[in-house]
């Protein structure tokens, strides 16, 4: 009995065993395909925002509480003290709830509509997808923020139109872009609450408290604990944060805010990562 070596290279010739002859066919190749490009998943995850009708509204609702406040501050307050700075603050308002929602829900609405599945297997580097979402999210933001100061100069435009008086244009570049930062901040740690938690409502529970509670419970250890009273800023993200909108931060309060946002931001934002990048997705 004679017994042939078959090796690779002549894995598709025919082969003797056992006095037979047997044709071996080699197996094709798979081509591997190329990945995703990053600019298709960030197109991707932005039409995912918009293409529900509770993600077109809240979107919506960024222009319309816009005008709606532009509007108010036109018939409710004195027309002669108005300036871009009272317009800048009344619409500024309600974009500080609006937009950390947003960052919310960029994260929970892969788990609330049931698409984590299809996203995670099309995109099997959640990572990739995570960071879209995260840049989509940072770039609404700055987007939002100049819409609404578009319709912040419409209505002072439109007051000094209405009383004869010169229009005042009292904000400063560094001043829109502090508010800006404070306004990113806000959704950078609305969507680390959607990646700790998951959960839409679970995250928005979450910001509220961090947002209105949390420097509510600070004052009230300032007011008790001098120690408290000379170090919270050091702990307390949002008595730095609050000040991104009416002042300008010096060189300390920048330290500061670095820390805060250190330790109520990045560190709970890392932890989120993980434990996505770690869950099973169902």
């Amino acid at each position: 009995m004679s017994t042939a070596t078959m090796t690779p290279e002549a894995s598709n010739t025919p082969s003797t065993v056992g006095g037979g002859t047997a044709a071996v066919a080699r197996r094709p190749e798979r081509a591997v395909p190329d990945p995703i490009p990053f600019g298709r998943i960030l197109g991707v995850e932005l039409r995912k925002m918009f293409d529900t009708r509770s993600g077109f509204w809240l979107m919506a609702s960024i222009v319309i509480t816009s005008a709606v406040a532009t509007v108010l501050t036109v018939l409710l307050s004195d027309r002669d003290e108005l300036t871009f700075d009272s317009f800048a603050a009344s619409v500024g308002s309600p974009m500080s709830i609006i937009l950390p929602i947003i960052g919310v829900l960029a994260i929970t609405s892969e788990w609330s509509q049931r698409t984590s599945l299809t996203t995670f297997t099309l995109v099997p580097s959640r990572g990739r997808v995570i960071g879209a979402k995260l840049v989509n999210v940072l770039v609404i933001g700055a987007v939002s923020m100049l819409i609404a100061l578009g319709v912040g100069a419409v209505g002072n435009l439109a007051t000094a139109a209405i009383t004869g008086n010169d229009a005042v244009w009292d904000i400063p570049a560094w001043t829109f872009a502090q508010i800006v930062l404070a306004n990113e901040l806000g959704m950078i740690f609305g969507f680390t609450l959607g990646l700790l938690f998951r959960s839409s409502p679970a995250g928005i529970v979450g910001y509220f408290v961090w947002a209105l509670v949390l420097p509510g419970i600070s004052e009230a250890l300032a007011s008790a604990q001098d120690w408290w009273a000379d170090n919270a800023a050091w702990f307390d993200v949002n008595q730095t944060r609050f000040l991104l909108f009416d002042s300008k931060l010096t060189d300390t309060e920048w330290v500061q805010l670095a820390v805060t946002s250190g330790i109520w931001v990045v560190l709970p934002f890392l932890i989120g990562l993980r434990l996505v990048m770690r869950s099973e997705v169902k």
